[in-house]
């Protein structure tokens, strides 16, 4: 029930993960989650980063800039915990039972048990199968938290879809 991608190069994990949400959308499944957006500037040398609420379409901004010299982390921890807060909210809708629920990636936000790592537990208590990303440097934490009950899932989009569709109950959004 609980899914994970590991891809090399910078945003490959997220323009797989929001492939993959389109796709099951198209086909009528009801995804909840957030995928990561990034957004190059002119006048940033790093990428503005948001976060699209796949329910909503909303776009949450978890960047924060820190100038160009930097070398902190730029995760902005207020706008996560809002994207959080819409996808928990979502999760907690009794007019809502998503099929599955894609988050942009398991961090160390998640490592350190804050970010999505609730709204993770909430959707597996549920049934509702949870498919992410990991950086390879997160992985064994990734493994230890899950206790092993994750599963490595090749990086590409079949692959991805094959899992997804394999471990979601039948709620699709047509039979709402």
């Amino acid at each position: 029930m609980l899914g994970y991608v590991i891809s090399e190069g910078r945003g490959a994990a997220d323009r797989l993960l929001a492939e993959v949400a389109d796709h099951l959308r198209r086909e009528g499944i009801a995804v909840a989650g957030a995928v990561q957006i990034n957004h190059d500037t002119p006048d940033n040398p790093k990428c503005d980063m948001d976060l699209a609420i796949l329910t909503s379409g909303d776009q949450v901004r978890i960047s924060q800039r820190l100038g160009p010299l930097s070398r902190g982390c730029r995760l902005d921890p207020a706008g996560l915990e809002q994207a959080v807060g819409l996808i928990e909210t979502e999760l907690r809708r009794a007019d809502a039972s998503p099929s599955i629920l894609v988050i942009n990636k398991f961090g160390k936000q998640e490592i350190d048990g804050r970010g999505f790592r609730p709204a993770i537990g909430m959707a597996l208590e549920a049934g509702i199968p949870v498919l992410t990303s990991v950086n390879r440097a997160n992985a064994d934490f990734f493994e230890d938290w899950s206790g092993g009950l994750a599963e490595q899932i090749p990086d590409t989009v079949g692959a991805a879809m094959s899992w997804s569709r394999s471990h979601m109950p039948f709620r699709d959004a047509r039979t709402k």
